[in-house]
């Protein structure tokens, strides 16, 4: 009866914003709010970008092809150290208004010849906002995932994942990990193999947290078994977990999956709220966190996907409250880390369940 009775509360609707959440699945340039957006096209003027390149509105969609041409305009608006460094910013407190206590940020690290950025300098910018946010006290605990685009083959990589070492043992616990991320069309398999093989094995042996993309389009199932058979810890979007070899072996090494549903939807990849794969993953009990991708880019904000699943899927209060409770288990930071976070959301928890 509690479940009855619950569902006929009138949910207040700040409910999800107060509601302590993780969010593990955030691109940095894609986070990026129309706020900040203003904010660096007018300090480059000449390059003539509006906000309807950057962003995705209310109701509109895009091809899965179209969004990877807006993180082009993105990245020529964050060409510089202090573009980054004041993105950083500007995100980690976007997040924590919007009740993130524990955030995962990726971004492949850019070089940017005109700048004189490169691909260090690009980390250590991202780590200084995360200092700065730090210093200014905000309620939010902030991570780095260096992210391996797969575009760029396995030197890229390999380099990549030497930055990631150097960083993961002077940064005392903040890069955590990598993540293999970028176009899924645009790369050959070979490429794939190698590029998946290397890193993984190489930052496995180095205590890296690794985490892979399994590819967000369809008839990949060969490339996605290859990048399963990697175990990584968490997978981003599981799109196309069509087969049911592939969703048995990711039930049974329960390996969790990151759920971004409104990015999925206007990215044109799953064709409607209700047909979220969320659904499925939801009630077969399957470790699943609820994540934004690209807050800006797709216009949304955490709460907001919180609202969405409880809506399309009717849960309940307490159902919302245990998916986000149970999110903190699949954070790469410590067990001391985890232990904290459970801490803070049950000493919110009298004050955000409305019964």
């Amino acid at each position: 009866t509690m479940e009855i009775e619950e569902l006929q509360q009138p949910w207040k609707t700040d409910f999800y914003w107060e509601l302590p959440k993780v969010e593990l699945h955030a691109h940095l340039n894609g986070s990026i709010s129309s706020n900040t957006m203003k904010k660096l096209i007018a300090k480059k003027p000449d390059l003539k970008i509006h906000n309807q390149m950057t962003m995705i509105d209310q109701g509109k969609k895009r091809t899965l092809e179209e969004c990877f041409q807006m993180f082009q305009t993105i990245h020529q608006l964050t060409s510089s150290p202090e573009d980054i460094l004041m993105v950083t910013k500007d995100v980690i407190k976007e997040f924590a208004d919007d009740g993130v206590k524990y955030l995962e940020l990726r971004s492949t690290p850019r070089r940017e010849n005109a700048t004189g950025m490169t691909k260090k300098i690009y980390v250590e910018s991202i780590l200084e906002g995360i200092k700065q946010s730090k210093q200014e006290n905000l309620d939010i605990d902030v991570r780095y995932l260096m992210a391996i685009d797969r575009r760029g083959g396995p030197s890229v990589a390999k380099e990549t994942v030497k930055l990631a070492e150097e960083f993961f043992h002077s940064t005392e616990g903040i890069v955590l990990g990598l993540d293999l991320s970028g176009d899924p069309t645009k790369i050959a398999p070979k490429a794939k193999k190698e590029a998946s093989a290397s890193p993984k094995a190489e930052a496995k042996a180095k205590a890296l947290k690794a985490k892979f993309y399994v590819p967000e389009i369809p008839n990949q199932n060969k490339e996605t078994q290859i990048l399963l058979d990697l175990l990584p810890d968490r997978i981003g979007h599981g799109t196309f977990l069509n087969s049911c070899d592939l969703v048995d072996f990711v039930r049974q090494h329960q390996i969790p999956l990151e759920l971004c549903l409104t990015s999925n939807i206007k990215s044109q990849t799953v064709p409607s709220y209700v047909q979220h794969h969320f659904g499925f993953w939801y009630s077969i009990g399957h470790p699943s966190v609820i994540c934004t991708d690209d807050k800006g880019v797709f216009a949304t904000h955490l709460s907001q996907e919180y609202q969405l699943a409880a809506e399309t899927f009717n849960l309940t209060q307490s159902q919302v409250w245990d998916l986000s409770y149970k999110s903190i288990n699949y954070i790469f930071a410590s067990d001391n880390t985890r232990s904290e976070l459970r801490k803070k959301w049950n000493y919110l928890k009298p004050k955000v369940l409305h019964f």
